[in-house]
């Protein structure tokens, strides 16, 4: 393979405005130094101090997924720009303000940077037929990319953790993700939240529902802004999901679509309410509750915290039964929710929960270039055995002294130190001198004998 600038460029190949490379180059000192560039706004580096958390985050999640016997699905990060507008509804404001569409220069196709992940891990169902035995439990786990006004846990290209549950129709599976949510939550140490659940019921009572606001937003105009004027007949619904003040007298007083169910929407509901209640879950009925997305139907809720502000959903979701056939494919039930992890690191940080930090076991001190050789043979050996274990490497100005190294090795956060001295070399040791037990305790150990002595230097962390 070629380097990496290769593969960027090609052989020779220039860079598109830079001037050509002349043999007789002007003086150095006139050439413009390059300028500085910075990420997209509002797409942000995770740096390694902070990625620590996200490696905690992420193996929760995987740990309680394998529990509740949710099988991880990884889906492509662009997908054709239909899928979104079919998926999640035209009038959404996610498809007619926030997503990152543009033309693949090379077949002129409609391509989209995902905003969401269930209706690409809808589509990864139909296109490989997975319901044909039975229904499916799945996960996931990835950025989205949405053009917002970054804010607090909240930016334009932000992660989502999924669990979706393709082909069960009952309440309890409704439940059984509720009570997958709240397990997370419990074993992340977070107990700041509430949980709001709604039904929007099926079709026919949502069309009646429908008939019935628009007639009272048709006398209410008086109040309402542009926004919900446009939205009255296009998607009602979504005017009830207002932060304007000066309308919420108004929607108020708007009909309720619970008072519209029929019974057996009623029966899916009271189901529900009886599952979570059973397992001691609170909860309370939020009547405006519609989420953002057209694909809803029965079933909808959120996890809400008041401690980031007024982003307060850490984690929403519900029943879609018609998004699978609206994208394509047989008819079947699915339910499924979405947490932000952006948002949920930000809660964990407010409470202070105890995450874990990375700990290192050892850190090789090398006083001479020469002992490099047998050095890294014994931290293979000791890495092979499951010992993390970080090498002092050279600068530009060479090893450094003993004392430097040792500096490095203190703030490394490292149990023990292992010095690869010329004497104990000449001996076919290694001295192991302890960082942390504020003794400084020193035995020596037999390089031949790396993987029987491993154990000892994980023992202390």
């Amino acid at each position: 393979m070629g380097s990496h600038a290769e593969c960027a460029w090609g052989h020779g190949a220039q860079k598109a405005g830079s001037a050509p490379v002349s043999e007789h180059s002007s003086n150095e000192n006139n050439v413009a130094k390059p300028e500085k560039l910075s990420a997209v706004k509002g797409m942000n580096d995770i740096l390694p101090a902070e990625s620590a958390r996200w490696e905690w985050l992420e193996a929760q999640v995987r740990e309680l997924m394998a529990r509740f016997a949710y099988r991880n699905v990884r889906t492509p990060i662009v997908e054709h720009t239909q899928l979104f507008v079919r998926g999640i509804g035209e009038v959404t404001d996610i498809v007619e303000k926030e997503m990152y569409s543009f033309e693949d220069k090379l077949n002129g196709e409609r391509l989209t940077l995902r905003p969401e992940g269930t209706a690409s891990l809808v589509r990864a169902t139909i296109e490989n037929n997975l319901l044909y035995d039975g229904g499916k439990r799945m996960w996931y786990m990835g950025p989205m990319f949405r053009h917002e006004r970054p804010q607090r846990g909240r930016y334009r290209q932000f992660h989502q953790i999924g669990a979706e549950a393709l082909g069960f129709a009952g309440p309890d599976v409704d439940a059984e993700l509720i009570l997958l949510a709240v397990s997370l939550w419990k074993q992340l140490g977070l107990t700041q939240w509430r949980l709001e659940i709604n039904s929007l019921g099926q079709p026919e009572e949502r069309q009646a529902h429908r008939q019935a606001l628009i007639a009272y937003l048709e006398q209410h105009q008086d109040v309402m802004d542009e926004e919900a004027r446009r939205r009255m007949y296009s998607n009602p619904l979504r005017v009830l999901d207002t932060k304007n003040p000066a309308m919420q007298a108004m929607v108020n007083g708007a009909p309720r679509l619970l008072d519209f169910l029929g019974e057996g929407s009623l029966a899916h509901f009271d189901g529900l309410k009886a599952i979570l209640d059973a397992n001691g879950v609170p909860w309370t009925v939020n009547p405006r509750l519609v989420r953002g997305l057209d694909y809803y139907n029965l079933t909808v809720f959120e996890f809400i915290t008041d401690m980031l502000g007024a982003q307060g959903t850490i984690c929403a979701g519900g029943r879609y039964d018609y998004l699978i056939e609206q994208v394509g494919g047989k008819s079947a039930p699915a339910v499924g929710w979405a947490l932000g992890v952006e948002r949920v690191l930000e809660l964990v940080k407010e409470l202070g929960a105890d995450i874990p930090a990375p700990t290192l076991h050892a850190y090789a001190i090398v006083p001479d270039v020469s002992a490099m050789p047998v050095a890294l043979r014994t931290l293979q050996q000791l890495r092979e055995a499951g010992v993390r274990v970080q090498m002092h490497a050279a600068s530009a100005e060479g090893l450094g002294s003993m004392k430097s190294q040792f500096k490095k090795a203190d703030a490394s956060g490292a149990h023990f130190a292992l010095i690869f001295g010329s004497d104990e070399l000449q001996q076919g040791l290694v001295t192991v001198k302890s960082l942390r037990d504020g003794t400084g305790q020193q035995v020596q150990q037999a390089l031949a004998d790396a993987a029987q002595w491993a154990a000892t230097l994980q023992s202390a962390v």
